[in-house]
C-alpha cells in the first residue's frame, strides 16, 4: 500500500511551492538537500543539533513510508522540515521559512463569536462573523 504525501518544491524562479493539504507533506533526505540547496551532511548535521537542543523530539522526526512490497523510504515531517528552514542559511532556506510564515499571515479562518443573552428566563443567541 503506498502512502500518500506531499513535498515543497521551488521552481525555476526561485518561487517556493508549497502543497495545498500541508499536513501530508513529508520530504527525503535527498528532497530536503535539492529544496534547502545543501549536501546531507548539512541535513544530518542540522538535525542532530535541533534535536539535541531540545527544539526536535528524535523518535517524531522520521517515518517510512512503503513505496512498494520490497522497497521503503525514510521521510521526514513538517515540523522538521520548517525547524530546518529557521536553521539553514542558504537563500533557498530562507525562501521556505518566507513562504511558511506569509502561508501563516494570510490563513484565512472564519471566525464565529456566540453570546448568549438570558433576558427573562428566555436565552437568546447571536451570531457574529
Amino acid at each position: 500500500m503506498k502512502e500518500e504525501r506531499n513535498i515543497i518544491t521551488m521552481n525555476e524562479f526561485g518561487n517556493v511551492v508549497m502543497p495545498k493539504d500541508i499536513q501530508a507533506t513529508a520530504m527525503s533526505e535527498w528532497e530536503l538537500c535539492e529544496l534547502f540547496n545543501v549536501t546531507a551532511p548539512t541535513i544530518r548535521a542540522g538535525i542532530k543539533t535541533l534535536c539535541k537542543n531540545g527544539i526536535l523530539n528524535e523518535c517524531e522526526i522520521r517515518h517510512t513510508i512503503r513505496l512498494s512490497d520490497k522497497c521503503s523510504m525514510e521521510v521526514y515531517s513538517l515540523e522538521t522540515i520548517i525547524a530546518l528552514a529557521f536553521r539553514i542559511g542558504t537563500y533557498s532556506a530562507k525562501q521556505v521559512r518566507n513562504a511558511v510564515l506569509e502561508r501563516l499571515y494570510l490563513r484565512k479562518e472564519k471566525t464565529s463569536i456566540f453570546f448568549s443573552l438570558n433576558t427573562n428566563g428566555i436565552a437568546k443567541a447571536e451570531y457574529f462573523s
